[in-house]
């Protein structure tokens, strides 16, 4: 028998109105006024003391250059996830991830505690190195929250939401 989410994700596949490019649930309104107000109040500047500036991904050489798009590894963390045992909002939760383009939007899948949780983040270009946009959560969808990232370079992208990171690196 398939779980609830397990269900949503193939009905997901199979609806030509999904507009992101991996088949999941869409990110509802991933432009409305709360995305609007988080990205007017929240500016990521690229620095040398980022908690994403140092390299804390297995190195992967194999990426397409000069693109954001393909795998990255990804972690998380500002908010407790209950259930992962012991979780707490400062305990960042690793994973992989892959980002996908189509027109101005970047999509970001994600995964974290071993590949049982999933999150989407669907986001616009502002610019050559802005994301603005939203986050949902795969596994609970009640939880969405606005996003902004900074695109550092093909291998690093800093993630802000309202409690805390999303980060990325390759």
């Amino acid at each position: 028998m398939k779980s609830e989410s397990a269900k949503q994700t193939a009905v997901s596949e199979n609806d030509p109105a999904i507009r992101n490019p991996f088949g999941v649930m869409d990110v509802p309104h991933p432009n409305d006024d709360d995305v609007t107000q988080f990205a007017r109040n929240t500016a990521p500047e690229e620095s040398a003391t980022d908690e994403n500036a140092k390299p804390w991904s297995a190195q992967d050489t194999s990426y397409p250059h000069g693109t954001i798009e393909g795998q990255w590894s990804s972690r998380w963390k500002g908010a407790a996830d209950p259930t992962i045992p012991g979780d707490t909002p400062d305990k960042w939760k690793q994973g992989q991830g892959e980002a996908r383009i189509v027109g101005d939007r970047v999509y970001l899948l994600f995964d974290w505690d071993s590949g049982k949780r999933r999150g989407l983040i669907d986001a616009r270009r502002e610019g050559p190195r802005r994301l603005v946009g939203k986050y949902i959560n795969l596994n609970n969808p009640e939880i969405t929250v606005p996003w902004v990232g900074l695109v550092g370079s093909d291998q690093r992208i800093d993630g802000y939401f309202t409690q805390g990171r999303v980060d990325f690196r390759r």
